[in-house]
């Protein structure tokens, strides 16, 4: 979630809000898969994953113990959802189709709320437990380990978003007067269908969303079927076939005007605008695929198969890079916010962070993409926006964050985006335009829809640079004061 504050540039600076968890995978893991994880292990004592146990109930990160679970990889969901906005009632069975990275007696899903009536795995009825927002689920008999699986959960109720006392505000699934805004950043998810609730898996997606007639349902990737109306109710699939993370989702849901056709490179491009934005849906939808091409010459090839944007008419103050479709929440966004919501599409959605504390990895970059813009747009150099910033006295509160590990409290921190961008450029101060600019092209095409941390970064930067970049990196991402040499 961005939202917006005054900038010493003219445009506005992006705050995420959201608190999360990490997940800390070793290196090899396969993608997307998290660490074997159950009961606690003594140190240096390993369990081999045939042992039966169960899935962790969290993820691995010891910062947020317990967001998203251990013990499974998920492949796909397949949520089936019916939602009502008058009665602002979700009723859903929800497939979720996985692999044991260990045998399971038994695991959870993260799932806030709602009644659950059902849950089955591979068919067979299994028993089940609640507790906060955890979800046990106890199959029949144990899952082996590497076996795939299918866990199916029909439930239903009326989904609340969480609302946050900080500075995060609201985020999930939040009921609107048509429908709903659907913003899930950092973890919710949970708030309308079960899961592994975390950035380290990453799995694709399918929609089948039922609404009454007259109303648009909005999900992830394009529309697989067209849309068939009954009995008074309009039934939307929407297919995203790329790996996704959990915070990303969206089953946004209203009265939007829609503008559908393709960028100048060919690729899909639907803007959605609530009609009291009307005015606002051309410019959406052209600086939508504009800046979506302009990307893929900067960063390479644009990783996924539509782009474009959602305006609601829901006063959220911030923008989310939902995958293929950022949300706007209740104003008309400029060209700097679809910058740097688009350049999520190459950094947090397709190059996704095992751990929050590397979040930087997707704001710095998306607040260093704004620059470029405005510099591609003569506007203002990079240079220049740096400078601003630098300016800042070294009392500064930006310069008391280390943005290199971001702190569990306060993960987004102006100084995650701001101080994380210009460690950018920075470094492109550093090792020049050439090498710089060759190694954001290499970084987005050899992560492609994976993981990465901030390790893997500055080793790649010094590989393409050939540069010892140890003091750079500890200058502006790891130490709590004004840089002053790098």
């Amino acid at each position: 979630m961005a939202a917006h504050r005054p900038a010493v540039t003219a445009a506005a600076v992006l705050l995420c809000a959201a608190t999360g968890a990490a997940a800390c995978s070793s290196p090899g893991t396969r993608d997307g898969a998290v660490p074997e994880s159950g009961a606690t292990v003594p140190s240096g004592a390993t369990v081999s994953p045939a042992a039966p146990r169960p899935g962790a109930p969290g993820i691995g990160d010891p910062d947020f113990p317990h967001d998203g679970n251990g013990g499974y990889d998920v492949g796909r969901y397949r949520l089936d959802l019916d939602y009502d906005p008058g009665r602002r009632h979700l009723s859903g069975t929800a497939a979720v189709e996985a692999t044991a990275t260990q045998t399971l007696t038994r695991f959870n899903l993260d799932l806030s709320g709602f009644t659950v009536g059902r849950v089955t795995v591979d068919g067979g009825r299994a028993a089940f437990e609640r507790a906060g927002t955890e979800l046990t689920v106890v199959p029949a008999r144990p899952i082996p380990a590497r076996a795939a699986f299918t866990v199916e959960v029909a439930y239903a109720g009326r989904p609340e978003p969480v609302r946050n006392s900080s500075n995060l505000g609201t985020y999930g699934f939040i009921p609107t007067k048509d429908g709903a805004f659907v913003t899930c950043e950092p973890n919710g998810a949970r708030t309308w269908f079960p899961g592994n609730d975390h950035p380290a898996d990453k799995a694709r997606y399918e929609f089948e969303i039922t609404v009454p007639e007259g109303i648009t349902a909005l999900a992830n990737g394009e529309l697989a079927a067209e849309p068939r109306t009954e009995g008074g109710k309009t039934t939307y699939l929407w297919r995203e076939d790329h790996p996704m993370v959990t915070y990303l989702a969206t089953m946004t849901l209203g009265k939007f005007i829609l503008k559908e056709g393709t960028t100048a490179s060919g690729i899909r491009n639907l803007a959605a605008v609530d009609p009291r934005f009307r005015a606002s849906l051309d410019d959406l939808h052209r600086l939508s695929g504009e800046i979506t091409d302009h990307w893929a010459t900067v960063f390479g090839p644009y990783p996924f198969s539509s782009t474009g944007g959602v305006v609601d008419d829901f006063s959220a103050g911030y923008a989310l890079e939902n995958q293929t479709k950022p949300m706007y929440g209740g104003f008309s966004p400029g060209e700097d916010i679809i910058a740097h919501e688009l350049a999520h599409q190459w950094f947090g959605n397709s190059l996704s962070i095992r751990r929050w504390k590397d979040l930087w990895l997707n704001e710095g970059f998306a607040t260093y993409a704004e620059w470029l813009w405005q510099e591609h747009r003569g506007q203002a150099t990079a240079e220049r926006s740096f400078r601003l910033h630098y300016a800042a006295g070294p009392g500064d509160a930006i310069w008391k964050y280390a943005p290199g590990r971001a702190r569990p409290d306060d993960l987004f921190n102006d100084s995650v985006y701001t101080r994380g961008g210009m460690t950018l450029h920075a470094l492109r101060q550093k090792i020049g335009d050439a090498d710089f600019f060759e190694l954001l092209r290499t970084w987005a095409a050899e992560n492609e829809h994976g993981h990465v941390t901030t390790e893997q970064f500055t080793a790649l930067a010094e590989k393409i640079s050939g540069k010892d970049l140890d003091a750079l990196f500890d200058a502006w991402l790891f130490t709590e004061k004004k840089p002053t040499t790098w």
